[in-house]
């Protein structure tokens, strides 16, 4: 092969088909089967109702504030009244796993020079556990991060200095709008590639300094830097909550690179996450093998910010786990030959890498499809609820973390977004996003996790046991109750929820209230809670509201 010639893997179509088939587990659902955006699609209804329908203002308030975590909520503005709501957030959502295979492949190219064999292996990493767990701005930054670096770096490489100044200074401002994470990890990737570039430029100078080229970096990155400004006005805001908490927890931390392709089968996931493992284990004992200095160090700093994050920041979860799959995706795509050294059958191991994408894109569309039959039979419920209902939903869960999640925690949003009708899962936090539960005839049955429920109590968690989450409910707050695959619960704590819909298939129900029928009459052991563990919740999560820790 002459030097010019390039492999089928290293050329634009081939980047452009591996963008398209990210795309496929998402085409058959007509909504993404990932956890939380059920749950923000009914923000979205409310968001675009514009104060149409006046009960919507009576439970909810929303409100346009500049924050670090609006990506979504952007685009669905002119795309929803185009071609509805549904349908645009199955486009936007669809177009993150494609961004994200695209700015991988497009960062090893820039870096490399071609695209190596090994880059294939991290592209199934697109489907990570955060997208499954449905952080869809989270995502979208980071899809877009990644190609604002491979842009960054190719305006390095052509001379544009002065251009990428200018340029990403309203990039980086766009960036950090769509969520602060993202616009976090460019500057991370940006300063790590800026410090090679200029230790090799000072090298070249015969000074090769380390300290010189981290403060040269410094000031090459300051066109990111304004953010920053708009990281402090939303954080000192008046209505601002959120507490950032649980440093160090090791064991999750190692769990979280673990669970980096986490979705459905547990032996399949481990196997494939151990199979990318074995890539960079690979890459460290082979001799004719390299890291990128590039790539190398913004993996290892990626690993420090991984290692330094809590769990919480300013009230959002999961804070380090969402960066595990991006970190790995850096370090496999920073692996190389050495200089005069290639790949031992390279096509081969091409071959391999892009059947190991393929493989787990196919699991990925039948598992999806497997969630979007289980949405639809629930989903039939909602044929039973009028419009503008005030429903109060009950998912059922269990106190140990499946492997498989059900996908159904905020199921019940969706009669929010479709019927306009008051659900009890949706998140309150000031600050944190642009839309609060107001409706406080609901009392502690207003907003997440009120909605998930368990056969007996969870240590630690907030989660109702099912019986004492259905026999203390407000009655007067709400019109109807909807169960979806509750655990086994007692009927005689139900007295006067009368069955309007039952599911063929599980134990799902809806149940309209009958007003004229008292609450039931029971103790609070009786419903499967002591009365000492009542009483210390209420005066924790009075203490939390306090603290701004959880919204009220």
């Amino acid at each position: 092969m002459n030097a010019g010639e390039r492999h089928w893997w290293q050329t634009r179509w081939f980047v452009v088909l591996a963008a398209l088939i990210a795309c496929v587990p998402l085409i058959w659902p007509d909504i993404p089967p990932i956890v939380d955006l059920p749950g923000h699609m009914g923000r979205y209804r409310v968001q675009l109702d514009r104060g149409a329908h006046a009960w919507l203002a009576d439970w909810y308030k929303f409100e346009w504030s500049l924050i670090g975590n609006l990506g979504v909520d952007l685009l669905i503005e002119p795309l929803a009244p185009i071609i509805g709501l549904e349908p645009a957030v199955k486009l936007i959502v669809m177009a993150i796993p494609a961004l994200t295979v695209a700015g991988l492949l497009w960062i090893a190219r820039e870096v490399q020079g071609r695209i190596p064999a090994t880059a294939l292996f991290a592209l199934p990493l697109a489907y990570g556990y955060p997208f499954q767990f449905g952080f869809v701005n989270f995502a979208l930054s980071m899809g877009l991060a990644l190609c604002l670096f491979a842009l960054w770096l190719r305006m390095a490489r052509l001379g544009r200095l002065r251009l990428r100044a200018i340029v990403f200074v309203p990039l980086s401002c766009l960036l950090w709008v769509v969520h602060t994470f993202g616009w976090g990890v460019l500057g991370v990737l940006a300063f790590s590639a800026e410090m090679i570039r200029q230790h090799d430029l000072r090298k070249d100078r015969q000074s090769g300094h380390w300290v010189a080229s981290w403060f040269r970096a410094g000031l090459g990155c300051v066109p990111l830097a304004l953010p920053m400004v708009l990281m402090v006005a939303w954080r000192s805001g008046a209505d601002v909550t959120g507490q950032t908490a649980d440093f160090f927890y090791w064991r999750t931390k190692i769990m979280w690179v673990l669970m980096a392709l986490r979705d459905r089968w547990l032996w399949f996931d481990v196997a494939s996450v151990a199979v990318i493992y074995l890539v960079l284990f690979k890459a460290v004992r082979d001799p004719r093998i390299t890291y990128s200095r590039h790539l190398g160090l913004s993996a290892l700093f990626m690993l420090v910010v991984f290692i330094l994050l809590p769990r919480i920041v300013f009230g959002s979860a999961y804070a380090d786990m969402r960066l595990a799959p991006f970190m790995l995706a850096i370090a496999v795509i920073a692996i190389r030959p050495k200089p005069g050294q290639s790949f031992r059958h390279a096509s081969v191991l091409a071959a391999v890498g892009f059947a190991f994408f393929v493989v787990r894109i196919v699991a990925g569309t039948i598992s999806f499809v497997q969630f979007d039959r289980d949405y639809d039979e629930e989903l039939a419920a909602l044929n039973h609820v009028p419009v503008g209902a005030r429903l109060v939903s009950f998912v059922g869960h269990n106190c140990h973390n499946d492997w498989r999640m059900s996908r159904l925690e905020h199921l019940p949003a969706i009669a929010l977004e479709r019927r306009l009708a008051y659900t009890d899962d949706q998140w309150s936090m000031a600050g944190g996003q642009l839309m609060t539960v107001r409706y406080t005839q609901a009392g502690g049955y207003s907003h997440d996790p009120t909605q998930i429920v368990t056969p007996v109590r969870c240590r630690g968690e907030w989660w109702r046991p099912v019986n004492y989450a259905i026999a203390r409910l407000p009655r007067d707050a709400f019109d109807y109750v909807w169960l979806i695959r509750p655990p086994k619960w007692d009927a005689r704590f139900a007295p006067g929820l009368v069955p309007v819909w039952r599911s063929p298939t599980s134990a799902s129900v809806l149940f309209r209230i009958d007003h004229s029928v008292p609450a039931p009459v029971a103790s609070d052991e009786e419903l499967g809670i002591p009365h000492y563990v009542v009483e210390f919740m209420r005066r924790r999560r009075e203490r939390l509201i306090a603290s701004g820790a959880i919204g009220r």
